[in-house]
């Protein structure tokens, strides 16, 4: 058994959506925490979350179709507007109430796409190292693997962009051990089953790209949310930096901020114990 299986340690579970088969973890009993990653990571991410809260409440990690332990098919829209229906789906089948949505990265678009779609179902935001709106810049180390034929050669025959991110994403290079950095690129382990990392990079979108409409929506109407919510920041993140907090705090300005100075954009990864602490306050008692 590979050593990362160790600390993944939960029953897999399975949603058709679109036909493909969803992955999903759903632990403990309660409240919903629903997990949602971004790229390249899967729910692994949230495992220590997961085990730290399935006591009380009831942990949701979900893999994204493309992504972790989900199907990953060829012919699928790979595109935020069927992320985001597709989680909206799963979470309206699921008969999901009182929901705490945690999302980071890609999730966070998604996450609070889903939100909108139905915002009786959820009663709090958690938003790690994300954004909601149209991209003000992309790094140049992302925009490279955008480039045409040699970016899905990258990212999908080198697997590059998953590799770089075990020391990109992270401020503390060594924070990462050998079964961790294992357990993220598990999933990722050739050329087809790639396919959602090279898709999440090109659907970054231009003007004139259908997921810049969709972010632009999804800007507009984060005015009607009103959910307590938290940004919890890894400063030294290079990719969703100290500006994407700033506009996520003028778009969302009852939200508080815990700021982590230490943390790069894998913050769940550096700081899961800080996170933790900071949870167990924030989050609404077991039996409320």
């Amino acid at each position: 058994m590979s050593s990362w299986r160790s600390l993944y340690p939960f029953k897999s579970e399975y949603f058709a959506v679109n036909d493909a088969r969803m992955h999903y973890v759903d632990e403990g009993q309660g409240r919903p925490l629903l997990m949602v990653h971004g790229n390249p990571t899967w729910s692994f991410y949230y495992r220590r979350l997961i085990s730290e809260f399935r006591g009380q409440y009831r942990p949701i990690a979900i893999d994204h179709v493309g992504c972790g332990l989900s199907d990953k098919p060829a012919q699928y829209g790979y595109q935020l507007e069927d992320r985001i229906d597709d989680l909206a789906t799963f979470v309206e089948a699921k008969d999901l109430q009182n929901v705490t949505l945690l999302a980071h990265d890609w999730g966070g678009a998604i996450g609070l796409g889903a939100v909108l779609r139905c915002p009786e179902r959820f009663s709090q935001l958690v938003l790690f190292n994300t954004s909601a709106f149209p991209p003000p810049f992309i790094p140049k180390r992302i925009a490279a693997c955008r480039l045409p034929f040699l970016g899905t050669l990258a990212m999908r025959g080198l697997n590059l962009f998953a590799r770089s991110a075990l020391w990109m994403a992270v401020e503390d290079r060594r924070s990462l051990p050998a079964d961790v950095r294992q357990g993220l690129l598990a999933p990722y382990d050739s050329w087809a089953n790639r396919i959602a990392i090279d898709r999440f990079v090109k659907d970054i979108p231009r003007r004139s790209d259908p997921t810049w409409d969709t972010l632009a929506t999804l800007e507009r109407g984060l005015a009607s949310l009103d959910q307590p919510c938290i940004l919890i920041w890894g400063m030294k993140d290079w990719c969703f930096n100290t500006t994407c907090l700033e506009r996520m705090q003028q778009l969302l300005p009852h939200a508080q901020t815990h700021p982590i100075a230490n943390a790069g954009h894998y913050i769940v990864e550096e700081a899961a114990d800080e996170i933790i602490e900071v949870l167990q306050s924030f989050l609404p008692s077991a039996t409320n």
